[in-house]
């Protein structure tokens, strides 16, 4: 046994596992959380006698004799401090990590009242945060302090976060508070790892070592015959489909015997057991029997001559072509050509929360319940329902608080497999991947090889634009076709251009699947195409800057891929935005611009749907939109007071529950502040109008008084029509958000700054919008300079550690600049009206330039093209 004081009370516990498995499954203390298993990110940091410790990678014999301190074991007043500092400073999004973060302020302040912005970055450098690009985190820690100092201390007088009125109104414009930080930053949300039900089984799944291989044979006995184990569940077991697919049904829950595996994640058997170790055990007395095939690890291996076909329909997905008037004609023309090989990597989204599901067997009225942590609660709905092979409205699926996503939780990774298991055991079964179980099973970033020609005439207008994007979707489908759309359809840039043709393939290999990763595609080719528009600059003798200008596309013409720019277009504004901080970096400045879709576009239904319930003093806002860190629950608070007068603490945004909130659509393409903030706007609207019908004045608690107890709904529908370059008219779509970024390099040639000018509509939070540029950004730095999926034998290499995440010792400072065509979008300013009061996307667009930006930066410092990323060789990148 190990003794130790818990937060101020003596415990005793026994040894031979770690110290965050003790807190989290027998002191079921979860603020800490499990992340990486490796002690590399910080999320199960606790305090041992004072000290911070990863607890994942610390045995719990090493704290005998030891004070070991907790999030939750910071007294009520001091933790009220952190709680009001990062709740102000807008330092929380998904919330995964910051009960870590919170860990290591302490510890930073308990030994330096007052540090410098230098110590307090260096004192979270071994804390990962994907989301928020550190910059708020430590303007939260920089407020700690100034808390502390002023209520003498550690503790007494400054109150809790969650008790300061920032805004009494809070509507859209307003630097209102996140609804869900205080919750956060206290460590009391629950993700659905934190929860245990009584009976519940763990499960595990048994995966193909081989990159391909034919499943020969399998013996399970040994497993069943452990005690202690439930059920073990091979592909005869599954009463419905076995396959699941985002777009098409071809990945299968698990493989049969005869059939081929496509990836190292491909699944053979599933086991729920009375605890991880024994589900461990079980499947180690699985026998498997493979014959090992040689795999297909690049698409020029897949596309080859003679090359095993990997699927029905074989090697190549998808194949797409853009074609608008005569681009090789237009660049026989051209003064200036420029022509290059761009490739980019596998990258991983290194959400910080790994994918977790808890299902419950059937209840009394035959309905299973899953509690989830996806992008869409509805496509988890029907991928469990085909699975179980049961109608959909016997299956609900609740959401819990979501740890990150990135378009990386829109496949089934455990959903289905723990619904399974529970419908087979009849007992509640939690799957839970490990971080590098995780990084073996989910969608990655698609590699891609992007070759391109692009020219001018003397004047530096573009003339001609063409490419061949290649992408390595790797096992199944996914979001592949899709993927490929987007970066068909953006690889010519923000410009007008004429003359184009685009030809994309997406290519079966057998490497992890690819699939929606932030920015869908358009960062690679942005990167291609706008690292070529520097060197075709230098050829017609202009600045970067310059050719941009001269080409960026305005309202109402015709952008590359043959779509009308709206009246909100403000690509020339966010130029003109950098102009000054360009001419003035004295030679080492690199621009990129970008421009991505808000909405799925291109004729796909795109629906948001929002129900809203009148009580007395305040309205329920209920929609299944996904809050994965980007803060849609606060974006529709603010659209609710804007409308019916209200203050923030009198709306409720309930948690995405098929059981109740309307489907509202997946996550994705940077739609829910547009789509589902349209419908809310809409049934408040209708709210609104019910009670000045009721009775003829408009006052915000007498109006809710007046409709208590009704119900009102909202829908918008955005449509598009499907991608056609050759209709004489134009084609509808949604809107476009667009950015221009610049990377100045010091003279040491480091990354010195970035400033970020965004086009994306009427801000309806700044905070979170700068938030999402923020984050955007360094997740787009550590694109350009390090990050990279190392795969070895389609097997990824190494853990999260692994993956060139930036920490925040290496983020430099980020000016984020809010750019908007003045009178458009918006009837809050006498502008034409547009939906959600004429919000766009930011989520997405904030990383799209930056990679490109930062290659720019060093072409100008040296003249040399940097046609691959991540930029190794550069003296900023590990």
């Amino acid at each position: 046994m190990v003794h130790f004081t818990l937060n101020g009370v003596a415990a005793e516990a026994e040894g031979g596992r770690s110290l965050l498995s003790y807190l989290r499954d027998e002191a079921r203390l979860t603020a800490a959380k499990l992340a990486c298993g490796e002690g590399v990110c910080g999320a199960c940091s606790v305090l041992v006698d004072g000290a911070v410790v990863r607890s994942c990678s610390v045995a719990l014999e090493k704290v005998e004799g030891k004070s070991v301190l907790t999030l939750e074991g910071i007294p009520g007043p001091e933790i009220g401090l952190y709680e009001r500092a990062f709740v102000e400073a807008g330092a929380v999004q998904c919330g995964y990590c910051t009960p870590g973060m919170v860990i290591a302020a302490k510890a930073l302040l308990d030994s330096n009242a007052s540090p410098s912005e230098t110590e307090i970055r260096a004192a979270i450098r071994r804390n990962l945060c994907r989301c928020t690009g550190y910059v708020k985190i430590v303007d939260a820690i920089r407020r700690a302090a100034a808390y502390r100092s002023a209520a003498g201390g550690t503790a007494g007088g400054a109150g809790r976060g969650r008790d300061v009125e920032v805004l009494a109104h809070g509507g859209v414009g307003e630097r209102l508070v996140r609804v869900d930080a205080a919750v956060k930053a206290r460590g009391e949300a629950r993700y659905v790892d934190d929860l245990v039900e009584p009976g519940m089984l763990y499960g595990a799944a048994l995966r193909s070592p081989h990159a391909r291989a034919r499943l020969v044979a399998l013996d399970v006995s040994a497993a069943q015959a452990l005690p202690g184990v439930a059920v073990v569940a091979t592909w005869k077991d599954i009463p419905g489909s076995r396959f699941t697919g985002s777009v098409q049904p071809d990945w299968p829950t698990l493989i049969a015997e005869g059939e081929e595996t496509h990836y190292v994640g491909d699944a053979v058997a599933l086991v729920a057991a009375e605890t991880p170790a024994l589900a461990a055990r079980a499947l180690s007395l699985v026998r498997a029997e493979y014959e090992a095939l040689p795999p297909l690890l690049s698409p020029a291996e897949a596309l080859a001559d003679g090359a095993p076909v990997l699927h029905a329909g074989g090697n190549v997905l998808t194949r797409l072509v853009l074609e608008r008037g005569d681009a090789e004609g237009a660049l026989a023309r051209a003064a200036f050509v420029v022509e290059g090989r761009f490739t980019t990597p596998f990258t991983d989204h290194a959400f910080m929360e790994t994918e977790s599901a808890l299902a419950y067997p059937p209840d009394s009225r035959g309905v299973v319940m899953v509690r989830t942590g996806e992008q869409n609660v509805y496509d988890g709905q029907k991928f469990i329902a085909d699975t179980l092979g049961i109608p959909r409205d016997r299956v609900r699926v609740v959401s819990e608080y979501v740890g990150g996503g990135f378009g990386g939780k829109e496949d089934q990774t455990v959903q289905h497999t723990a619904a399974l298991l529970a419908w087979l055991s009849g007992r509640p079964v939690k799957c839970t991947l490990g971080r590098a179980e995780s990084t073996r099973v989910h969608v990655k970033r698609h590699a891609m090889t992007v070759d391109l020609r692009v020219g001018c005439d003397a004047q530096g207008k573009l003339c001609g634009f063409s490419a061949r994007v290649v992408a390595d979707t790797g096992a199944y489908a996914s979001l592949g076709g899709p993927v490929l759309h987007r970066a068909v359809t953006h690889a010519a840039g923000p410009y007008v251009n004429a003359d184009v043709y685009v030809e994309g393939l997406a290519v079966f290999t057998n490497n992890p699947p690819a699939g929606a990763f932030r920015g869908f595609g358009v960062p690679q080719v942005t990167f291609a195409t706008e690292s070529a528009l520097n060197v075709l600059a230098a050829k017609a003798g202009l600045s970067p800057w310059e050719i941009r200008f001269r080409n960026a596309v305005r309202p109402g013409q015709r952008l590359s891929n043959g779509q009308v720019a709206g009246p909100d277009t403000a690509l020339e504004e966010c130029l003109l935005a950098v102009r000054r901080d360009f001419e003035g970096a004295g030679g080492r400045a690199g621009i990129a611009c970008g421009f991505k879709n808000t909405g799925l576009g291109m004729g796909h239904p795109d629906v948001g749907r929002c129900r809203l319930v009148v009580a007395v003093d305040h309205v329920e806002v209920l929609t299944g939109a996904a809050s994965v860190g980007q803060g849609i629950e606060t974006v529709l608070t603010q659209i609710a007071c804007q409308v019916l007068g209200l203050e923030p603490r009198q709306v409720v945004v309930r948690t995405p529950d098929t059981a109740s909130t309307p489907d509202s659509g997946t996550t994705t393409a940077s739609r829910q502040t547009l789509i589902t903030g349209e419908a809310c706007r809409r049934a408040c609207q209708e709210a609104w109008e019910a009670a000045l019908s009721s009775d003829g004045e408009a006052v915000a608690d007498f109006a809710l008084s007046v409709i208590a107890g009704r119900e009102f709904r909202g829908e918008y529908r955005a449509e598009t029509d499907p991608f056609d370059t050759t209709a004489a008219d134009p084609v509808r779509h949604v809107a476009y958000s667009y950015a221009c970024q610049l990377v100045v390099l010091g003279s040491d040639l480091r990354i010195q700054r970035v400033v970020a000018a965004h086009d994306s509509g009427l801000v309806v939070n700044p905070v979170a919008f700068e938030g999402q540029v923020e984050g955007g950004v360094v997740m787009g730095l550590g694109y350009a300079l390090t990050e990279h999926l190392v795969l070895e034998n389609g097997a990824p290499v190494g853990g999260l550690g692994r993956l060139g995440l930036l920490r925040s010792v290496d983020v430099p400072p980020i000016q984020v600049i809010p750019v908007r065509k003045m009178g458009a979008g918006s009837a809050l300013d006498g502008g034409v009206s547009g939906a959600a009061f004429g919000a766009k996307g930011i989520g997405e667009i904030s990383s799209i330039p930056t990679a490109a930006a930062v290659a720019g930066a060093y072409y100008a410092a040296d003249a040399e093209l940097r046609d691959r990323l991540p930029l190794l060789g550069t003296p900023y990148a590990r």
